[in-house]
């Protein structure tokens, strides 16, 4: 059990969450919700030790063992990925260290008495933490994450970006740790990874504390939720969908309650001002009063909630033809890697097809030869007629040409110079961008604000066909909800690349899979239908 304890945490003059009193149980998967900036990852961290509650505190069993998922991967880099990952187990890794160091400084087959004794006791130890098979299970573990076996014995500094911080996951996993804090785990995984990470999860025993922006991972992995907003953290039994149908409604009886409250203390109100000078009913009148001084003290102002959720809709200037996109024998390769080769498929008006793939396979060359950043080796694109493009980037500097020295009102406006100052500040404001971050320097935008800028460009342009490269990239719940929402109501066509499988399966119309080996398939049909026919649900 970890207990938490009238912990109150600010920064800057604003109050996260305020005497947050809680227990989080073995046996129990808490996931971690809250807007952009509530104080998701600072609980974390309070939780973790890593700082300190401006009041209350954390309390954690003894020899209760807490894993952390670390984020910084330069800390390992010069040691071998097998190693990085049982450091997971500190108790296990101290003892296999001073195992080795020992066994470097003395003979073997003249152990002194002292030197046998300190041995025995660290056999015992790497006994105990199930040492001898440590090698095995991170092995298991880095396979399962999609770490290829040949990099299980290089240094973390060898192994490509993306990889080293799912080492630095398979490190948390490692050992069966009582308390398990993840933030962000899903971070740099494909599907297949993900589903692995579900499947281990789900059999984990512990108590499980885990931040994401994943809506379906959140359902699926989730006991509980525990979301940070009104200043509080509240526990609800169930995954993400399941504590926003309960909060919405805890809201609405508050906000009934409340009306309730403020039309009884309005007649109550009206009856002082009418009798309150009137002698034979100024006993009633001061008997008002009182009550209503009490249901003032009982009726405190509602807190405001941390969710703001941007408006997105994409429409179309003008439709395309019925036609809309013909790619034929597409092919790509870097230097003598083959990337995919003769790719072909054609897409109609209404078409929304999800680019899908391990990591690496080129789902993002795709996108960039569609949107002519590339040059194919050999193949045809031909758009239909009226076809106008709109492409979002999954590395954002590449979407924001002609930012230098611009503030984000700036930047946008200059994709319609015709819009007013009002049309086009009355956007930002839908996509979140009060009128002072519209003064921002783009250069000095969040992750979350560059990929909502970008999205106001593509709101501005109405383009008919739209390429998204991992939209939902820095994004909270509520704001991929919103873009779930306006790509399912999108009247053009869409072709997009993304890790949230709630996404691909409420908007894709058909899927493109990439394949490791340079091949590929189009499947028609949603996604939820793909991973039936391929046997991969």
């Amino acid at each position: 059990m970890l207990t938490v304890s009238e912990v109150t945490k600010a920064y800057g003059g604003k109050t996260l969450f305020e005497e947050v009193s809680t227990t989080f149980d073995p046996g129990n998967r808490y996931g971690l919700t809250g807007a952009n900036g509530a104080g998701k990852s600072t609980f974390m961290k309070i939780l973790s030790g890593d700082v300190d509650p401006d009041k209350g505190h954390i309390s954690v069993p003894h020899n209760a063992r807490m894993s952390v998922l670390h984020q910084d991967h330069f800390k390992f880099e010069d040691f071998r990925v097998r190693d990085v990952v049982i450091m997971g187990n500190d108790v296990l890794w101290k003892a296999l260290s001073e195992k080795e160091q020992l066994l470097q400084t003395v003979d073997y087959d003249n152990l002194s008495e002292e030197d046998g004794m300190k041995l025995a006791t660290l056999e015992m130890t790497i006994a105990e933490q199930e040492g001898y098979d440590a090698e095995n299970r991170a092995e298991e573990l880095l396979t399962g994450l999609g770490i290829p076996a040949e990099d299980h014995t290089n240094t973390l500094a060898q192994v490509q970006g993306g990889l080293r911080l799912r080492v630095l996951l398979a490190q948390a996993l490692f050992g069966d740790p009582d308390i398990l804090l993840l933030d962000e785990p899903t971070n740099h995984l494909d599907i297949e990874s993900i589903r692995w990470l579900e499947g281990f999860l789900l059999s984990y025993s512990g108590v499980l504390i885990v931040i994401s922006h994943d809506r379906h991972f959140l359902n699926r992995v989730c006991t509980h939720t525990a979301d940070v907003d009104y200043e509080n953290i509240i526990l609800y039994p169930g995954g993400y969908d399941r504590m926003m149908q309960q909060k919405v409604a805890y809201r609405i009886a508050e906000e009934k309650q409340n009306a309730s409250k403020a039309k009884k203390i309005g007649d109550l109100q009206e009856f002082i001002r009418r009798f309150g000078a009137n002698a034979k009913k100024a006993s009633q009148a001061s008997s008002r009063k009182r009550e209503v001084s009490k249901i003032k003290v009982s009726m405190a102002d509602l807190k405001r909630s941390n969710i703001a959720r941007p408006f997105i809709r994409f429409e179309v200037a003008r439709p395309s033809g019925k036609l809309v996109l013909e790619v034929e024998r597409l092919s790509k390769s870097f230097d003598d890697q083959v990337v995919f080769s003769d790719v072909s498929f054609t897409l109609m008006r209404g078409d929304k097809l999800a680019v899908v793939g391990p990591n690496g396979v080129g789902k993002s060359t795709m996108l960039k030869c569609l949107a002519s950043f590339y040059e194919p080796d050999r193949g045809k694109i031909r758009l239909g007629h009226e076809v106008t493009v709109g492409y979002m980037p999954q590395d954002h500097e590449d979407g924001l040409q002609n930012a230098e020295g611009k503030t984000a009102y700036e930047w946008l406006h200059q994709w319609d110079i015709k819009a007013s100052v009002e049309e086009v500040r009355g956007l930002l404001g839908r996509m979140l961008f009060p009128s002072e971050d519209a003064e921002k320097p783009v250069s000095a935008l969040s992750g979350g604000e560059t990929v909502r800028l970008l999205m106001s460009k593509l709101t501005l342009t109405r383009d008919n066909l739209l390429l998204l490269d991992e939209p939902t990239n820095h994004l909270d719940l509520e704001s991929i909800r919103a873009l779930e929402e306006s790509l399912v109501k999108y009247e053009g066509t869409l072709i997009f690349v993304a890790h949230d499988q709630s996404l691909l399966e409420e908007v894709a119309t058909c899927v493109l899979d990439l394949r490791p080996d340079g091949s590929w398939d189009f499947f028609p049909g949603g996604y939820a239908d793909f991973l039936r026919k391929t046997g991969k649900g």
